[in-house]
């Protein structure tokens, strides 16, 4: 994720804040209500000292109650309405953040997620949003009510005696002063502490996603041991960032305190001479002493200011982020973006598949893994890609299922460049299925289901007895019953066959498995080949396969090694050839011999 500048991290906040300006309006008049009522209730002191107090009287008294008693009613009303409206407002920007960042890491290419962490995502998502939202809506609205109180108080002390204001007045330039001098050192800690905590939270979510492989390798203590490092450097940051936080409120506090004696020694020489009188010096005291709230607050809210922008900074990083692989405008408006498909102009596609030139490099890398490669792949053709583990046997079916781009040429469908159609259009119909599958929490129906929103209890049935997974289904109690966190409650070739039923169920007019039957024993991977032979009649098909046994009736196999493909032709051709697939499938042919004698 790029960095970005305070200017644009400022305009995203903007954007948010702009939808609920009419809550933010609510909230601006009851904060000038508030500053209004706080400025003129000194006054009221004034005016009790000097007439009741000083006058000896109790004349006028009972108005003079009334007027102070609807002023704290008008106080406490607009304080309750400031307040409900700020969690309102708090609990919105919360809602609509973290949802622009979903909805747009939603968005993004593979690429994004092969160099970006669990953890940093989440720490965008989660802690960087809940700091922005309490950050902007308090330290914002509290800033104004604060500031309408300085200016306001200040006025009221210059007209009752300027040179006493003055006192006031000299705790201005040591805060700015004191601002600039903190400010940078502030921010740097301030980014180095996210930065850490974004690392916390990414061995954590490790170390809980993969605590079966930490206990199966009894790396516990590495583990811990990296853990205590990282907490440890978020102590020490934070340590240090206390400390000039508490540092720069000390100097601040300090000089609050001075102006605050000076107006005290200087105010009592002058009424003792007579030019205020008690109750005006009684108002310069209590103006004095409201300073020091104010003061006090922007301390620690421009120390927050400066930290809320670094997760700003990082927010903005986020929603700017770009796919490698996004749609033309043009495209969007006929077929729908990601999240609002126009499937009434979706073409049905046949399967005809063609590369045309096509060089590609990793956004990430630095050597072409294809350059000019041509490939024609009629409807219905049985496409295998082989290869020893990390040859690169992934490269093609990402090209075709477009999780990347080519650098040069083009990838058609049916005659079409892929570019001119959606990137939904395309994923809509190819049928995917992992090494390794995911599936939802939730019930084996709404996984299932992911495949075809509308399928019928029949349609699930048949897509279930396809891959011969009826057992499993009736083993957990029927479609409703309940997977797990990640499908935990099923074993790896369970969650495999499901995962075949998923992308059975939407009836893909192109099936890619990606060593899919890598997890699944022997006798299970018949019934599942036998069931995917069926499936890919007269269907476009991608197979990635480890051993070799499984392709030998493909039309076209290529041999992938260091990242290229270095042979193609039938089973017979390339053994015919005796090159580098003649060698992989001798050495499969001994390892089998031997595993069959022991």
């Amino acid at each position: 994720m790029n960095t970005v500048n305070t200017r644009a991290s400022f305009a995203t906040l903007g954007r948010f804040l702009k939808v609920h300006k009419k809550l933010w309006i609510i909230m601006l008049i009851c904060e000038l209500g508030i500053s209004a009522l706080s400025i003129i209730a000194p006054l009221f002191q004034r005016y009790a000292i000097d007439n009741f107090i000083a006058g000896n009287t109790l004349s006028g008294l009972a108005p003079f109650i009334a007027a102070y008693c609807a002023l704290i009613v008008a106080s406490s009303a607009f304080q309750y309405i400031e307040t409900r409206g700020g969690m309102n407002l708090e609990m919105f920007l919360l809602r609509d953040m973290r949802r622009a960042a979903f909805n747009h890491i939603q968005t993004l290419s593979v690429s994004f997620f092969n160099v970006t962490s669990v953890g940093t995502i989440h720490a965008r998502v989660m802690s960087d949003t809940e700091k922005i939202g309490g950050i902007v809506v308090w330290d914002g609205n509290h800033g104004i009510r604060h500031l309408v109180y300085v200016i306001g108080a200040i006025a009221v002390m210059f007209v009752q005696n300027a040179l006493l204001a003055l006192c006031v007045l000299g705790i201005v330039p040591v805060i700015a002063v004191a601002t600039v001098l903190f400010q940078k050192k502030l921010t740097k800690l301030n980014r180095r502490e996210r930065e850490i905590n974004a690392k916390i939270t990414a061995g954590f979510n490790e170390g809980i996603t993969g605590a079966p492989t930490t206990k199966s390798l009894s790396v516990e203590n590495k583990l811990d041991a990296d853990f205590f490092a990282d907490t440890a450097e978020m102590k020490r940051q934070s340590m240090k960032l206390v400390f000039y936080r508490s540092l720069f409120f000390s100097i601040i506090t300090f000089v609050s305190s001075a102006a605050l004696a000076a107006v005290l020694w200087y105010g009592g020489k002058i009424t003792a001479e007579q030019v205020i009188g008690i109750g005006t010096l009684s108002v310069f005291m209590t103006y004095a002493q409201g300073l020091v709230a104010p003061v006090t607050w922007a301390v620690g809210a421009i120390a927050d200011i400066i930290g809320v922008k670094v997760n700003l900074e990082r927010l903005t990083a986020l929603l700017n982020t770009e796919s490698d692989v996004k749609d033309s405008p043009e495209v969007i408006e006929k077929y729908g973006d990601s999240f609002n498909h126009k499937r009434e102009n979706w073409e049905k596609i046949q399967g005809d598949i063609e590369f045309k030139n096509v060089s590609f490099k990793y956004p990430d890398g630095e050597e072409y893994v294809l350059e000019n490669f041509n490939l024609k792949v009629p409807k219905g053709t049985n496409v295998a890609i082989v290869g020893e583990t990390g040859a690169g046997k992934s490269t093609l079916v990402n090209l075709v299922c477009r999780f990347y781009e080519p650098t040069s040429g083009a990838i058609t469908i049916d005659g079409k460049d892929v570019r001119e159609r959606s990137v939904g259009w395309l994923h809509a119909n190819i049928g995917y299925v992992l090494q390794t599958p995911h599936l939802f929490s939730g019930t084996v129906r709404e996984n299932l289901l992911y495949g075809k929103p509308d399928a019928t209890d029949a349609e699930l049935d048949a897509a279930v007895k396809k891959v011969n997974a009826e057992q499993i289904i009736a083993r957990m109690g029927g479609y409703d019953s309940e997977l797990g966190e990640g499908g935990n409650n099923l074993s790896a070739g369970e969650k495999q066959l499901l995962s075949f039923a998923r992308a059975i169920l939407a009836e893909p007019a192109i099936f890619v498995l990606d060593e899919a039957t890598a997890s699944i024993d022997t006798l299970t991977e018949k019934l599942v080949q036998d069931a995917v032979e069926k499936l890919m009649e007269g269907r476009t098909s991608f197979i990635i396969a480890h051993r070799l046994s499984t392709v030998k009736n493909a039309d076209v196999i290529l041999v992938v090694d260091g990242g290229k493909i270095i042979e193609r032709g039938t089973h017979a051709e390339l053994l015919a050839k005796r090159g580098h697939y003649y060698e992989l499938y001798l050495k499969q042919f001994r390892e089998e011999q031997c595993g069959a004698l022991k």
